[in-house]
């Protein structure tokens, strides 16, 4: 039996976990193993460079700064078990979590297992993740390796003309690839990129592979009106097509909204369930940054402990 279970091992649920352990609960925390594709640590791990989290002005990669944030968590007295929690009973407290290999109880759950950014799976994706591939123009749009240079965002929404626009700043040239002749995207937005000279849009196209050397160098594109062919000089490639939230473990016992995130109380980590809490991006599709994710882990555990203060088992 546990004071606090938190599910998740990203920033959100270390964060969550090192508040948990200094208030004096009994907080274990299951970090997963290749949950949904991703190693322990969540999306940062897949990160080769981080310039804007705090305290660390030389900068650092995203496994590097996850082993760092873990080390926190255990020296606080955090349990951590690398397992895959498979299922949770959230019918009556206290909560059961199970994994392939062990089962338990807890008073309160934070739920932070993050969402995983689409990729399109063209065939050499995986050889230019992170030498040129990018789900993150706020993250990574300003590293040195894309400073005026042609780029290409994949998407046709609101985010992906956010990121066109973001862009913009740093690249030479930023191409929008888009497979139909008009955009989702707001009007609001539409009417921005299109008046932006830096951006071009790329009616009609899909991408069919990516290709380089040691880093990305070019993008294989088809115009699917005409079946040509071409190749596109770029130096980076960022998806703009949506992530997938980490929650098809619960089950469908926690509200979640449409694209499938956890419905939270604004301003809170409050779910459905009293006594259930989510932080991180399996809750936050706006900001998506290492920094919020941390921040409301920290939310997350401060409400928590008042939860269980006045509900105790």
């Amino acid at each position: 039996m546990k004071d606090i279970i938190i599910v998740g091992s990203g920033p959100a649920g270390h964060t969550a976990a090192i508040y948990s352990a200094r208030a004096g609960l009994n907080t274990t925390l299951f970090e997963g193993w290749m949950a949904g594709g991703v190693a322990p640590g969540g999306q940062l791990t897949t990160t080769n460079e981080i310039e804007n989290f705090p305290g660390f002005p030389e900068g650092m990669t995203g496994p590097e700064l996850m082993v760092i944030i873990r080390k926190q968590s255990v020296k606080q007295g955090v349990e951590i078990f690398t397992e895959t929690v498979e299922s949770i009973d959230l019918s009556s407290r206290p909560f059961k979590i199970k994994t392939s290999s062990r089962e338990m109880e807890t008073a309160v759950l934070i739920v932070a297992t993050g969402a995983i950014a689409r990729r399109m799976g063209v065939p050499n994706e995986e050889k230019f993740w992170q030498k040129g591939i990018s789900a993150c123009a706020v993250c990574d749009g300003a590293l040195p390796l894309f400073r005026n240079q042609p780029l290409v965002v994949i998407g046709g929404g609101d985010t992906a003309m956010e990121e066109a626009m973001h862009l913009s700043k740093f690249g030479s040239k930023i191409y929008v690839v888009h497979r139909r002749d008009e955009l989702r995207a707001s009007k609001a937005m539409q009417k921005r990129v299109l008046a932006n000279d830096k951006i071009e849009i790329l009616w009609n196209t899909v991408m069919l592979d990516v290709g380089g050397s040691d880093v990305l160098e070019y993008v294989l594109l088809k115009n699917i009106k005409t079946d040509k062919e071409f190749k596109q000089e770029v130096k980076g490639l960022f998806y703009a097509i949506g992530h997938t939230p980490n929650t098809a473990f619960l089950d469908g016992q926690l509200d979640l909204d449409d694209a499938g995130y956890i419905l939270t109380n604004p301003g809170t980590t409050v779910t459905s369930i009293p006594g259930v809490y989510a932080a991180g991006d399996v809750q936050d599709k706006v900001y998506r940054q290492a920094i919020t994710s941390a921040g409301t882990g920290c939310m997350a555990s401060l409400e928590a402990a008042k939860y269980l203060e006045e509900n105790p088992l």
